[in-house]
């Protein structure tokens, strides 16, 4: 089993799990992506345009198992930073999960160009078909809701994983286009949005440690700047 979120239970042991990212060209510019100053990236009505242009081709069982997952873990964490949002009144929670229902919005595209059953169909807020993730929103609502410290702590932990797992399934089985680009402007908007918590971390004197990515990656991410989409 991949390294997903039931990792998280580490973050309350201060463990890391290392990990070399294959970042690829961050330079690229993505059309269908709009990012702002604090790093919020969201997709465009772009996105369908370029989605459609590239051909339909077979799914594998990797590739049919990672979008029903990454379409509920996008939800995981629009639904983590609504709920935090509530409690703390950040913007940077308000912002970011704005932008995650774009995330959740593009992984839906590929669900219906391929005539895929939406896993999220229905669901209300904090809830999930998935029993991992259930159980995982669960932990990580009950984790933020200690400190406003522990709830941006979430925030980053939550964006490093979703790198970790997006890329996994790209290097070891994803090979469609069109997801392949979702995907990589998916990790994109992460980079971004780890960014963003990290320095709001800061401004709270805390110097986030890494949980998940190793510490060269992780570094990487952090001393580059944002990444605009257009």
């Amino acid at each position: 089993m991949k390294a997903r979120y039931f990792l998280f239970s580490a973050l309350l042991l201060g463990s890391s799990l290392f990990y070399t990212s294959c970042e690829k060209d961050k330079a690229q510019p993505d059309p269908y992506l709009e990012v702002d100053s604090d790093g919020n990236t969201r997709f465009n009505n772009n996105l369908q345009t370029y989605v459609d242009d590239l051909p339909v081709e077979d799914l594998n069982t990797g590739e049919l198992a990672s979008l029903a997952y990454i379409r509920e873990e996008e939800k995981l964490a629009r639904d983590v930073y609504t709920a935090l949002y509530s409690l703390w009144s950040k913007n940077v929670f308000n912002n970011i999960s704005g932008s995650e229902a774009t995330h959740m919005g593009a992984v839906l595209v590929l669900l219906d160009k391929y005539e895929l059953e939406d896993p999220a169909a229905g669901t209300d807020y904090g809830v999930f078909n998935n029993p991992e993730l259930q159980q995982l929103y669960d932990d990580l609502l009950a984790y933020g809701q200690v400190s406003l410290v522990q709830a941006l702590e979430v925030g980053a932990t939550v964006e490093e994983v979703d790198i970790i797992d997006i890329q996994t399934d790209l290097d070891e089985f994803v090979d469609n286009q069109d997801i392949e680009m979702v995907y990589e402007s998916l990790i994109k908007g992460s980079r971004n949005h780890l960014r963003s918590f990290v320095r709001n971390l800061e401004q709270e004197g805390i110097t986030y440690t890494p949980q998940f990515l190793d510490q060269a990656t992780y570094d990487a991410i952090i001393n580059a700047p944002m990444e605009t989409g257009n």
